[in-house]
């Protein structure tokens, strides 16, 4: 160790504050880089989420449609069933 490192701030030596501070930005930059891939995900986790929202909206538009011809075709049906 330097002499600088030995010196004392009130039993505060240079080497402690030295560590402090590494340890110190070694955590912001574990947190930073924890919550950007969070971020990350949660993005993709929406847009698939809209994605499937989307796939949903035409299957129970084609469903329907479907019910609306069956519906249809059922009318068609009663009335010769009926005479």
């Amino acid at each position: 160790m330097t002499s600088i490192e030995h010196r004392q701030l009130k039993g505060i030596t240079i080497k402690n504050i030295v560590v402090t501070i590494l340890g110190t930005a070694s955590i912001v930059t574990s947190v930073l880089t924890t919550f950007f891939q969070l971020k990350g995900e949660i993005s993709e986790v929406k847009i698939q989420q809209e994605a499937q929202n989307r796939i949903n909206e035409v299957r129970l538009k084609v469903l329907e449609e479907q019910v609306a011809v069956l519906q249809n075709k059922v009318e068609e049906i009663r009335p010769v069933t009926l005479k």
